[in-house]
C-alpha cells in the first residue's frame, strides 16, 4: 500500500505515526488467534503508567481483541495472557463483531430475511386505560 493510501484509510491498518512509535518505543510481547500483534512501551517515563497498544491483522477493528488481551490492554491485569492456558468446557473461540457481514445473525422477521414474522401466541394482553369518567 502506498504511502498516500496508508496515511487516508486508517481503517484498513495502523496510522502512519503508530506505526513509527511502535518502531522507535514499541517492545512486542505477543500476539493472538487471529494475527493481531501487541506492544508496549520500552521505556516508560517516571511516574507514568506504561502504554499497551495493538496492531490489528487487516481491518482495524476493536472487536477483534480477545478477551484476555482486552483485559492486559486496559491495565486490568498485568501479566499477559498465556497462551498455552487450558480453556474451561464453557468457553468458546473469540470471534469478533459480525455486524454488517454475511456472517451477522439475522432473527426471523428481519426485512433481509423477508419481513415476515409468526403472528403473535395470544400470550401478550394489550393494556387498556382504566374505565371512567371522560374529561
Amino acid at each position: 500500500m502506498g504511502f498516500g493510501a496508508r496515511l487516508f484509510t486508517w481503517w484498513k491498518n495502523e496510522p502512519f505515526g503508530t506505526t513509527l512509535f511502535t518502531r522507535w518505543r514499541g517492545e512486542s510481547v505477543g500476539s493472538d488467534a487471529q494475527g493481531n500483534r501487541y506492544f508496549r512501551e520500552r521505556v516508560t517515563p517516571a511516574g507514568e503508567p506504561q502504554r499497551r497498544w495493538v496492531l490489528y491483522s487487516g481491518d482495524v477493528e476493536a472487536s477483534k481483541v480477545p478477551a484476555e488481551w482486552h483485559a492486559w490492554l486496559h491495565h486490568t491485569t498485568d501479566s499477559l495472557p498465556d497462551p498455552g492456558r487450558k480453556r474451561h468446557a464453557w468457553e468458546q473461540p473469540h470471534l469478533a463483531n459480525r455486524t454488517g457481514t454475511a456472517d451477522a445473525w439475522r432473527p426471523q422477521g428481519a426485512i433481509s430475511m423477508g419481513g415476515k414474522r409468526p403472528r403473535g401466541t395470544g400470550d401478550y394482553d394489550a393494556w387498556q386505560p382504566p374505565a371512567g369518567p371522560a374529561a
